[in-house]
């Protein structure tokens, strides 16, 4: 499916680039009307993500997501400085359909598996971001991509899938706001060797024909940001791309 992302820093809707907060772009559209763009023209999910929280956990923007995700007439997943038990609880508690984890994900495992045993693995989407090495190691970054860590995707992953996770949302860093097309070979190598998730391929999309060329590579969803946001196509397009070629 289609999954358009509304990034919020501030109550604002921005982009950054590669994960750098230098590096930001802000949009006039507020996320309530982008919400509501997206929600007729038939997405699947909403992708929200609180940057502000990411960075400092006392700037968490709960009471905005609470308001976009209360009268909302898609599902929503939220993702953006989950830090806690009781910051899944909250968003749970909001209407949130599942939420996003991320750097905790990397920094405490063993945490994360416990929620996945206990709120299932459809309520939880793990957000395994790469930076790929000169040796090609798929390493994960934490903290919001903002410190370097050694673990790689594959050395975390039997263990989250062993506690039940089902939803991956993954991006390349290198590609992340760039639209200079998604790594799809990354992709197909995921899939392929674990068939069991639902993995969200994010980062790079610019055009219609880097959505097409996700289409055979396995995943099941497709995040939007910046293409959307400055009009390289229609959030219909893109669905009728990824639905008929």
């Amino acid at each position: 499916m289609i999954i358009p992302a509304i990034d919020l820093i501030d109550g604002q809707t921005v982009r950054l680039y590669q994960g750098s907060y230098d590096q930001t772009t802000h949009y006039t559209q507020t996320p309530f009307e982008l919400r509501d763009l997206y929600a007729k023209a038939g997405s699947g999910v909403l992708h929200l993500v609180d940057l502000s929280g990411a960075k400092d956990a006392s700037k968490r923007q709960l009471t905005l997501l609470k308001q976009l995700i209360l009268d909302a007439t898609l599902p929503i997943q939220v993702g953006g400085g989950v830090r806690s038990e009781q910051d899944v609880i909250d968003l749970l508690a909001a209407g949130a359909s599942r939420v996003v984890i991320g750097s905790l994900a990397i920094r405490e495992p063993e945490l994360v598996q416990k929620w996945l045993r206990i709120y299932g693995g459809d309520r939880i989407v793990l957000a395994l971001d790469v930076s790929i090495n000169a040796q090609g190691e798929k390493t994960l970054p934490s903290h919001g991509w903002i410190e370097a860590s050694n673990i790689t995707l594959e050395q975390v992953l039997d263990g989250f899938i062993a506690a039940g996770a089902k939803h991956v949302l993954c991006t390349d860093i290198s590609r992340d706001g760039t639209l200079q097309g998604p790594n799809v070979e990354l992709y197909q190598e995921l899939a392929a060797a674990y068939p069991q998730i639902q993995w969200q391929a994010s980062g790079g999309v610019g055009n219609l024909e880097h959505i097409r060329s996700l289409r055979g590579s396995g995943v099941a969803g497709v995040i939007l940001g910046r293409a959307l946001l400055e009009g390289k196509f229609s959030i219909e397009e893109a669905i009728t791309c990824w639905q008929n070629g």
